[in-house]
């Protein structure tokens, strides 16, 4: 047989790159073979940070390698997102996703969106809730509506900045009832605690805020949390209507916790992590600990948590432009 240096070159690029096939396969089968890091898109200290934080430590039990927590923080959330969609997709950097991830596009922001991510599973969902002053004359969610319906703009609610999560969770439920949410009347805040304190003192009516955040006030007896602005009902709170159940409507920006990385993470990494997690989700301790600090355990697989993200985005951007804060 004739034998040429031609042959000869490829035979042995073609056994090179058999061997780079077999090391590389056997390399994803053993993964993780080193630190894995889990970016956190908000700031240590913070309710993603906790539950992360809770999440690292399951996964790093169950796949025998650290999962270090690290807090990419600035820009509403957008850095992290970022540095988790731009990561080098071999699983050795992953990240926990909020439900902001699904709102930059509509805020005309660049770099991340809901088809940005390979998503891994949701492990957390606890929706904003109406709250109002204990004395308040609203026996429930459907009384409030119909003041704020006869005049939109003498009820004062807050609990976030304009254009954040609970702004757009509030005026989006009065959209669906008819009312015209940028006539509502809505107080700028940095966050809940002060637009409690505010409530507390009477200098407004609503906060729109998680019932976690309320129920200091709520158990000192002033406040009162009238229902969920979710589709779900929350196992922290199963006696806590909906508003779809209270106002006949679909209306449910349900704040969520949940891994995700880059686009096109190896099928593998994927597997591995994702019954990891649900594992941890089942795991009563788990459970316990999310339950002591207020947090519900919410387990949606990848492709259902997905499409979650993909219908939050849609009508978060609905209700934006109904505010006039899309671009």
């Amino acid at each position: 047989m004739a034998f040429t240096t031609a042959s000869f070159a490829g035979r042995v690029l073609g056994a090179a790159g058999l061997m780079l096939a077999l090391t590389a396969t056997t390399a994803l089968a053993d993964w993780p073979e080193k630190a894995v890091t889990l970016i956190v898109p908000w700031s240590a200290g913070g309710g993603t940070d906790a539950t992360a934080r809770a999440v690292a430590e399951g996964l790093e039990k169950r796949l025998g390698q650290p999962f270090n927590v690290v807090n990419r923080t600035g820009g509403g959330g957008l850095v992290g997102h970022s540095a988790i969609v731009e990561a080098k997709p071999d699983g050795y950097t992953l990240g926990v996703i909020t439900i902001e991830s699904a709102m930059y596009k509509s805020q005309g922001l660049p770099g991340v969106t809901p088809e940005s991510f390979t998503y891994l599973g949701r492990f957390n969902a606890d929706p904003i809730a109406v709250n109002v002053r204990a004395d308040a004359p609203y026996a429930d969610l459907g009384s409030l509506v119909e003041a704020v319906k006869a005049d939109p703009g003498s009820l004062a609610a807050s609990g976030a900045n304009r254009g954040g999560l609970s702004h757009l969770a509030w005026v989006g439920m009065l959209g669906k009832v008819g009312v015209d949410p940028i006539k509502a009347n809505w107080v700028a805040s940095d966050g809940s605690a002060p637009a409690l304190q505010q409530l507390a003192a009477g200098a407004i009516q609503v906060v729109s805020t998680s019932p976690a955040e309320a129920r200091a006030l709520v158990e000192a007896g002033e406040a009162k949390t009238l229902a969920l602005i979710s589709g779900e009902r929350s196992n922290l709170y199963p006696d806590l209507p909906t508003a779809d159940e209270a106002l006949n409507i679909s209306w449910s920006p349900l704040p969520f916790r949940g891994l995700a990385g880059p686009k096109d993470l190896p099928p593998e990494v994927v597997e591995k992590v994702s019954a990891a997690l649900k594992d941890i989700t089942e795991d009563a301790e788990f459970q316990a600990l999310m339950a002591s600090r207020g947090f519900s355990v919410a387990y949606q697989d990848g492709p259902t948590f997905q499409a979650t993200v993909e219908t939050a985005a849609t009508g978060l951007g609905e209700a934006m432009s109904a505010a006039g804060l899309a671009k």
